[in-house]
């Protein structure tokens, strides 16, 4: 169906990246590539002073390599991260590389996202490709 699935990844407890990788296998064209991205937000500058001067460095390797080990098995799979605002750096990496369909996890939303979360729901809207949700 898709020949660039844009998987965004998240790694915290309440994400569901698993079944979302899933449904990109689902959802590629035979010889399609699966993309999982990490976006790593901005670190206020009032904070920066506080962190080890090599953290950013550091984090970014650990997030390569895990994400290495996630698209291991995954044919035509690779890594990526990203750095800013999380829904803002999705969609600008999905325009920059051809992305055609964009599978995210969503949390349980509380009252102020109503049905999405608050970076799914920012990319379902202004998204320029087809965006899967996965709860």
């Amino acid at each position: 169906m898709y020949k660039h699935v844009l998987v965004p990844i998240s790694f915290g407890e309440d994400r569901n990246s698993d079944g979302a990788i899933d449904v990109a296998r689902l959802l590629a064209d035979e010889g399609g590539r699966i993309t999982l991205l990490h976006v790593v937000e901005s670190v206020a500058s009032y904070a920066v002073n506080y962190l080890p001067a090599d953290y950013a460095e550091k984090r970014r390797l650990e997030i390569e390599v895990a994400l290495g080990q996630m698209v291991a098995d995954i044919p035509n799979g690779e890594g990526a991260v990203a750095t800013g605002h999380a829904s803002r750096a999705i969609l600008d990496w999905s325009d920059k590389h051809d992305v055609d369909c964009v599978v995210i996890a969503s949390h349980r939303p509380g009252m102020q996202d109503l049905l999405l979360g608050s970076t799914a729901a920012k990319v379902v809207r202004h998204s320029k490709c087809a965006v899967h949700v996965l709860r």
